[in-house]
């Protein structure tokens, strides 16, 4: 099975970048024998706000990899981020049995994560974080747990707006 190199992004033509997360070999038993094919989750960002994920099965891995980049591209999310690249507040996310959660952190911290959620942050142009995976460490449920957590951050004027109040006195 293929070394695969969670730090490396790859940026396409349309400016996206892309990460492999993990790539499996799955088998699927019938009466001829065995089936090998094989899955690829993909994160798709633009450091910019923007990121997604997806799987991708096929029979050779960089098949797989393609069609998970394209899976993750029709799922992209917009997140919410601040001035120095920070997530507007502390949120929760749980996808299956993993939970991760997200924590501001001042300019200068960095991302301090583990391997799967640092992928997706990365990739969302999130550069200064802390992040604590609870519950199932499974690599794929915990980059869909971190993006149902950055798909439930709200700006400031959202907030303020869905209350009915100024930017000023929610900062208050």
């Amino acid at each position: 099975m293929r070394q695969n190199d969670n730090r490396r992004a790859e940026k396409e033509d349309n400016g996206l970048l892309d990460r492999v997360v993990a790539i499996k070999r799955v088998t699927k038993v019938v009466k001829g024998g065995r089936n090998m094919r094989f899955s690829a989750l993909v994160v798709v960002g633009d450091g910019n706000g923007h990121v997604g994920a997806g799987l991708g099965k096929a029979a050779e891995i960089p098949e797989a990899i393609r069609k998970g980049k394209e899976d993750a591209q029709k799922h992209m999310i917009p997140v919410a981020r601040t001035d120095y690249n920070s997530i507007t507040h502390d949120n929760y996310g749980k996808f299956g049995g993993a939970s991760v959660l997200l924590k501001r952190a001042p300019e200068g911290t960095g991302v301090i994560s583990g391997g799967a959620a640092r992928a997706v942050v990365e990739l969302a142009g999130i550069k200064n974080i802390r992040t604590k995976s609870l519950g199932s460490n499974n690599k794929q449920n915990v980059v869909f747990a971190t993006l149902a957590a950055l798909k439930g951050l709200k700006t400031p004027e959202e907030v303020a707006r869905l209350r009915g109040k100024t930017v000023d006195e929610i900062r208050a």
